[in-house]
């Protein structure tokens, strides 16, 4: 057993100390009074920390499993005893882990510090937590969340990591990785919706319903302006905030599949977001807060579309091998036009190839930043038309305004970015 410095120890004690007090501050808070009060409280759990300490300490074989046995045989007979209404198990569970907190302070004060700090918090957290499971999260939104950890930790690690030529150098596990992206934030959107009401939720549903199509965002919003010509101005804000979710999720994807690519486009993704945002606030802003926005009806089903998640593995396959195919048959000017004629449907895709192409070493930096405002250019085209065609004149100046300011903005941003 390796004895620390005497200065080492002093440091672990004073750590299991520190975080003894602050656990058993929360404690003795929640303890009580009277006849009901709890055992452990303040002190309980500071000497249990500093037992824990010791033990690490002291060069005796088995010290530590033995005071470990010890702290969860007196935890267990004083839930026993307990004469609190309470059923619950909080207090004896974290007096054990207090006491191995203790142990981890001496062999590292600074995992020791953060693992009683987070400790602390979740206790501290109690009331929050509760409110959260049982009110705020609904059953389907509980449903789509554990089938999503499932997804990311099982399904995701079974999927080999090596790069398909064929898919232009793209990885299939970052490929599901986005996947799992996309549906997480049609989880988190549709909850948004729900918690944030009826003004907060045309913003969240116009911002959530972008990381799967703006387009569709667009044409959707666009067919309830013309059912609802009072609230043009609204629903046009609504569909502007599409385009931030646009680059949010260009650059989630770029960052993904290559890092340093995606530190190239951060300015440029943030001054994008930026102008959609500035202009597509401007109406949502100049409404007065008595105005009734168009409703926003609660989903019971579940925000979890797996054929569209699929889709959209698909379509990113697609366009990789196009845009690969393409930059290596007629150079530079085959990609851009390649990632133009895919953008018109979606800028999703073609960003993510030409991620796949930078991360491969294919790519320059320079070029891909210019591809991915041509990809998004071509989309605003795309969006304006189709806005037009969903929601007539007024409507579709209110969003190509939005659009056409986030891709100036863009623009100008990779000009002085040097892009």
């Amino acid at each position: 057993m390796n004895i620390p410095s005497p200065s080492a120890a002093m440091v672990g004690l004073a750590v299991a100390l520190g975080i003894g007090l602050l656990v058993g501050i929360e404690r003795e808070r929640r303890k009580g009074d009277g006849d009901r009060r709890a055992a452990a409280g303040l002190r309980t759990f500071a000497i249990v920390a500093l037992a824990g300490a010791v033990a690490q300490l002291l060069p005796i074989a088995a010290l530590v499993p033995i005071g470990g046995a010890l702290v969860a045989a007196l935890a267990a007979v004083s839930h026993w005893k307990s004469r609190s209404q309470d059923p619950g198990m909080t207090t004896e569970i974290a007096l054990f882990a207090t006491y191995l907190i203790g142990v981890l302070c001496v062999v590292e004060p600074a995992l020791g510090a953060a693992c009683g700090a987070g400790l602390a918090l979740l206790l501290a957290a109690r009331s929050r937590l509760h409110r959260f499971a049982t009110e705020l999260l609904s059953e389907q939104e509980l449903h789509d969340g554990v089938l999503l950890a499932a997804l990311a930790l099982i399904a995701l690690p079974l999927i080999p990591s090596r790069p398909i030529e064929m898919l232009g150098g793209i990885d299939p596990r970052p490929l599901a990785a986005m996947v799992l992206l996309i549906m997480a934030i049609q989880a988190a959107g549709q909850a948004a919706v729900r918690w944030l009401g009826v003004r907060g939720g045309l913003l969240g549903s116009g911002f959530a319903s972008g990381f799967v199509s703006s387009t569709a965002t667009v044409a959707s919003f666009g067919n309830r302006a013309r059912e609802q010509p009072l609230h043009t101005g609204l629903l046009a804000g609504g569909a502007a905030l599409s385009a931030v979710a646009t680059w949010v999720l260009a650059l989630a994807m770029t960052t993904t599949l290559s890092p340093q690519a995606g530190v190239a486009l951060l300015p440029v993704a943030l001054a994008g977001a930026a102008g959609a945002a500035a202009v597509g606030m401007l109406p949502l802003m100049s409404h007065p807060p008595s105005t009734v926005a168009p409703t926003v009806p609660a989903s019971t089903r579940s925000a979890l579309h797996p054929r569209e998640a699929l889709a959209v593995a698909l379509a990113l396959g697609l366009v990789a091998l196009l845009v690969g195919t393409a930059q290596r048959h007629f150079g530079n000017a085959g990609l851009q036009v390649s990632i133009a004629l895919a953008a018109l449907v979606d800028a999703h895709a073609p960003v993510a190839s030409l991620a796949s192409l930078h991360a491969a070493g294919t790519l320059t930096t320079d070029h891909f930043v210019r591809g991915v405002l041509v990809a998004v250019g071509t989309n605003t085209l795309t969006r304006c038309g189709v806005a037009l065609a969903a929601g007539g004149r007024m409507y579709a100046l209110r969003v190509a305004a939005a659009l056409a300011a986030s891709l100036a903005c863009a623009c100008a941003a990779a000009i002085w970015f040097g892009a």
